[in-house]
């Protein structure tokens, strides 16, 4: 027996585990109580760490398909297949015919994190989809615009902050997102326990809602009404005080005017909300010595998205309070480049081009998702013919499965990095799939960005590479040169054009720790044994604390960076230097949320919903058994006043209908959700044939994504409305009303 560290890979909370293997094989999973981050919490999806890592589902070699079917092959005989299919494709139709598609495991692993730019760079197209755009896209745009720069996002300063406001997010499930928090429990109860205020803002009573001081069932898909009337607020009642960010904020005289319509009153009905309810939570936010406003997916999944994530930032400026030790801050990973000096950027530019069928305008360099079927199926010049999809499984995740299943079948070729014949891969002419965690290293590049304390920790391979396995990294590295046409060239050289493409930018940069240096001699003194340690090593010397990969070796529980600290205003790359309050896309889609105050609520109309679950992470969890079952089961929550009225039964099945088809669900009637809500959550639906998911088959539950045909998006980012959106539910087997 021995132990071996590692950073857990299942969610966002990045908790340090300490591994016990038998041999080469993961036995047992503990929290690290050494780790400088987690300091030994661990949750239901870490301790079954063994269960993922040893799934008997995983695949153990590449598959390609022959004559219809797919079959066992050799790497090299994968890597030809790609190669000798996909550059007719390219020369014949053009960069375009491909689309990627990256899913939300991609970027818990180094692979995911260091080569997916190049693959697309390589590619050359303009057809690029991920998970973003079904979950956390409206918030890089909305930092995009405000401060130049989508990856700038501010996290609450959970462990010093006195008044705490949550909108639609529910860690105690979830474990935060683009809030990476090991125990984000015990940090809100720490709050709690230090006299500060947490108020939640949820249309279910979530645990969370439960912990909290006060909780705001609002109807679902209000949000940004919600939080256009406490900015309002502010204004009217003369609160708002920006502090330190005077000098670096312009255009609060015009949100001033472009909210003065959203009073308490004119949002209550739609918001279903008390209008001094709204006034008193505006009251104690600017009241609290420090305070943060966090929204996340079910703020983020919703028609007005983008500006509910606006008015989110919007809120923590004009109470002083961003940048702010307690408020909201911009961690400073040791990855991240080397602060430049403060000054105007370029700023961030929305809509560069536009998706093929329906004129959809990229966010970030991203098309919608839900657009990936359309682009596929609908004939005509610039069809996506191929698809290259890494650790994604979007017929389950986007909206309309049923039409992106078919368009994937028809599709000229596809290739898939991932370790599942799931129901998306089951269409790959070519899947590649990575080894288990525990044979490859980890360093959380995404991560780190969002990390409520800067750190840094990086765990080797807990175990060797198995025979006929292939390093995650050399399977990127062996795809992406498969793809350019360099097929048959040596993997490290990816790596190798990676560095020194790097060096020859940060010599030249007066900011960057090399500058003036010979790129030569710097990529010399690069420690590591592999392209990809090379690479971390060369971005954390780039970096921001003069780190190196021999540092974190020597700390095997990382290394704390210490507290978040105000970064402004030099991480701002707006135009003028300065926090844009009311940029000008925002601006134009006010008019629309302003419409919504207007709209009357259709008497006896359920909104639906979504729901995480602790022992849950989309669909990818579902085949581990010590991970699903008990009170982790797809069923369709209904309050009991809604079960009465409409005759439905506890366990009996109700009927759901949605824009996009219908299906068929097992009730389950509870007052966690409040009522003219239903809650499905998503992820479910593995009963397609052709997959290898034999736990998951066996308790398949219903696809939710499958009510929506795809029509429902923000129009800033692009994100589908996954929540918030009509249903007819009916008992099971009756004719729909």
């Amino acid at each position: 027996m021995s132990t071996a560290l590692r950073i857990c890979p299942l969610c966002e909370a990045t908790c340090g585990l300490t591994l016990t293997l038998d041999g080469s094989r993961v036995t047992a999973a503990r929290g690290d109580k050494d780790d400088v981050f987690s300091q030994g919490f661990l949750c239901p999806k870490g301790a079954a760490f063994p269960e993922v890592d040893a799934d008997p589902d995983r695949l153990t070699g590449p598959l390609v398909r022959e004559n219809g079917a797919l079959r066992e092959a050799t790497w090299e005989e994968a890597f030809d297949l790609v190669a000798a299919r996909i550059r007719p494709l390219i020369e014949e139709y053009g960069p375009n015919a491909v689309g990627i598609v990256l899913g939300n495991p991609n970027v818990h692993t180094i692979a995911g994190a260091l080569y997916p730019p190049l693959l697309i760079g390589a590619l050359r197209t303009r057809n690029l989809f991920t998970a973003s755009t079904l979950d956390q896209m409206p918030k890089h745009v909305s930092s995009g615009l405000l401060f130049g720069d989508a990856f700038a996002i501010p996290v609450p300063d959970l462990d010093r902050t006195d008044h705490l406001l949550m909108l639609g997010a529910n860690p105690l499930d979830s474990n935060g997102s683009l809030c990476t928090a090991p125990d984000f429990p015990g940090r809100l109860k720490a709050l709690r326990r230090r006299g500060g205020t947490l108020t939640v803002v949820d249309p279910r009573r979530t645990r969370t809602a439960r912990l909290a001081d006060r909780h705001l069932a609002l109807r679902p898909g209000s949000d940004a009404l919600f939080l256009a009337a406490l900015v309002n607020t502010l204004f009217a009642e003369d609160l708002v005080r920006l502090g330190a960010l005077e000098a670096h904020v312009e255009g609060v005289e015009e949100v001033r005017a472009a909210v003065r319509e959203f009073t308490p009153e004119a949002v209550a009905a739609a918001c279903d909300l008390d209008a001094g309810a709204i006034r008193t939570t505006a009251r104690e936010l600017a009241a609290a010595p420090t305070a943060a406003v966090y929204g996340r997916m079910g703020s983020s999944t919703v028609a007005y998205g983008t500006l509910g994530n606006w008015l989110v930032d919007v809120l923590n400026v004009l109470t002083g309070n961003l940048d702010r030790p307690g408020g909201a801050l911009f961690p400073l990973s040791a990855t991240a480049p080397a602060p430049r000096p403060a000054g105007p950027g370029k700023g961030f530019a929305l809509g560069r081009w536009s998706s093929r069928v329906s004129g959809h305008p990229e966010a970030k360099g991203e098309l919608p998702l839900a657009a990936l079927a359309e682009e596929i199926d609908t004939p005509g010049e610039g069809r996506i013919r191929a698809v290259v999809t890494v650790a994604a499984n979007p017929v389950l995740s986007a909206p309309d499965g049923r039409r992106l299943d078919a368009a994937l079948a028809s599709l000229d070729l596809m290739v898939s990095v991932d370790p599942y014949l799931n129901e998306t891969t089951r269409h790959a002419d070519v899947v590649l799939p990575p080894p288990p965690p525990s044979q490859s290293a980890h360093f959380d590049f995404a991560f780190n960005q969002f990390a409520v304390r800067n750190q840094a920790r990086y765990t080797p391979a807990a175990a060797p590479l198995a025979e006929g396995r292939m390093d995650e990294c050399e399977i990127h590295a062996r795809l992406i040169l498969a793809v350019s046409g360099l097929h048959g060239t040596p993997p490290s050289a990816v790596d190798e054009l990676a560095v020194d493409t790097a060096l020859a930018k940060a010599v030249t940069q007066e900011h960057s720790p090399v500058h003036g240096q010979d790129p030569k001699a710097v990529a010399a003194a690069l420690s590591g044994t592999t392209g990809p340690e090379r690479r971390l090593d060369l971005m954390l010397r780039l970096g921001p604390y003069g780190l190196t990969l021999d540092a974190l070796r020597a700390a095997p529980h990382g290394i704390d960076l210490g507290p978040l600290e105000p970064r402004l205003p030099g991480l701002l790359k707006t135009r003028s230097g300065r926090i844009a309050l009311l940029p000008a896309p925002i601006a134009a889609d006010l008019p629309r949320l302003r419409a919504a105050l207007d709209e009357v609520p259709e008497a006896g109309v359920l909104r639906l919903v979504g729901r995480r679950h602790l022992r849950s992470n989309n669909s990818w969890l579902h085949n581990i058994p010590a991970l699903t079952g008990g009170s982790n089961r797809c069923t369709l929550q209904v309050h009991p006043e809604d079960a009465a009225r409409l005759d439905l039964v506890a366990g009996a099945l109700a009927r759901v209908k949605g824009e996009g088809g219908e299906l068929e669900a097992e009730v389950e009637i509870t007052d966690t959700v409040r009522p003219g809500v239903v809650s499905l959550p998503h992820g479910w639906g593995h009963d397609r044939p052709g997959t290898r998911l034999g736990v998951a088959s066996g308790r398949p539950g219903v696809n939710v994504n499958q009510l929506l045909d795809g029509s429902r998006l923000d129009p800033l980012s692009g994100t589908a409305v996954l929540n918030g959106f009509p249903v007819q539910v009916t008992p099971g087997g009756s004719p729909l009303r």
